[in-house]
């Protein structure tokens, strides 16, 4: 999973809740970074889906999370990815986007 090079990135102050994906609050103008030590980079799909975010903390990338959905826009796979350790990926089943596949 990799960032779309033709998306436009977006910039974001924080984030909201704990369920996938992850809803991104206060945009940032990229102007606005300078005088940040900590914030989020994000890139949308076609269909202004989240599809990947990268949080940043003094320059360094601390947590990041990918998504893939299916042709009706449900999230279908998360990847997760932490500073320092392995990824995790969550699959999730046909009969809801809240159940993980075990």
């Amino acid at each position: 999973m990799t960032p779309p090079m033709k998306q436009e990135c977006r910039y974001f102050l924080s984030y909201s809740g704990v369920k996938l994906p992850i809803n991104l609050v206060s945009p940032l103008e990229p102007e606005a970074l300078a005088n940040r030590n900590t914030y989020i980079r994000a890139w949308f799909d076609a269909r202004e889906r989240l599809i990947r975010f990268e949080k940043l903390v003094y320059g360094e990338i601390e947590l990041v999370h990918c998504y893939d959905y299916d042709d009706d826009g449900v999230l279908r796979r998360a990847e997760i990815t932490m500073l320092d350790e392995e990824p995790v990926c969550i699959s999730f089943d046909q009969a809801s986007s809240d159940a993980p596949v075990a």
